[in-house]
């Protein structure tokens, strides 16, 4: 479904299922033996999965581990990103001298419950707009959708910068007629090739009861 989402020179693997937690290496199993049941099969499943696109790109099975912030450690020269809810798994990766970086975010196409959440995870100016959104388009959760794509942001903000985002530091807007968004740093954004970056754009797909974002910068 990602591949959708997240063309060449990007390599993708998803899966549906968990893979049985003993196709681990010892060094991940270290990381999940005493947490329960489900966080083992996720961790292990959509490191698979990453392995599983690394191995299209001609890179050895090893073990991924995380890093201080829980971002994924890649092998040198790579870039990627994971994700994992309830019933799916997904990474994408690619070379990091085709592409700067990705943000990959899945959750399950639900309103978010708790109304504080949305609170959260949004700006006062980005609230008209998804209450224009659910009115012309209701079959859409756009709250749910903000949060995922904002989950995408800070994915693919956090290896260019080694510096937390906070869910209010970027301003997002949405175009529902090509599925894609528009996310404004605002908070100084890190120098490439001699540029401020501003603002990373997205897309955004929704099948199989999920919502799905992702952000790709090429080089």
């Amino acid at each position: 479904m990602i591949d959708k989402l997240l063309p060449p020179p990007v390599v993708t693997a998803e899966a549906f299922q968990d893979a049985p937690v003993s196709q681990m290496f010892p060094e991940e199993w270290a990381l999940v033996a005493e947490a329960v049941p489900k966080r083992q099969k996720e961790f292990g499943t959509v490191r698979g999965c990453a392995r599983s696109a690394l191995a299209e790109l001609g890179i050895a099975p090893a073990p991924l581990l995380p890093g201080p912030r829980r971002e994924p450690q890649w092998p040198a020269g790579i870039v990627g990103a994971m994700t994992h809810c309830n019933g799916y798994r997904a990474a994408a990766v690619a070379r990091s001298a085709e592409v700067r970086t990705i943000g990959l975010d899945a959750e399950p196409h639900l309103p978010v419950d708790d109304p504080g959440v949305v609170d959260l995870v949004t700006l006062p100016a980005e609230r008209p707009q998804l209450a224009r959104l659910a009115a012309a388009q209701p079959e859409v959760c756009w709250d749910r959708l903000i949060f995922s794509a904002k989950e995408s942001v800070y994915k693919a903000w956090y290896p260019l910068t080694r510096r937390w985002l906070d869910f209010q530091e970027a301003h997002l807007t949405f175009d529902p007629t090509n599925a894609t968004f528009t996310a404004r740093l605002l908070v100084p954004g890190p120098v490439i090739d001699g540029r401020e970056l501003t603002e990373f754009s997205g897309r955004w797909l929704i099948g199989a009861g999920l919502v799905v974002t992702a952000i790709v910068m090429t080089v």
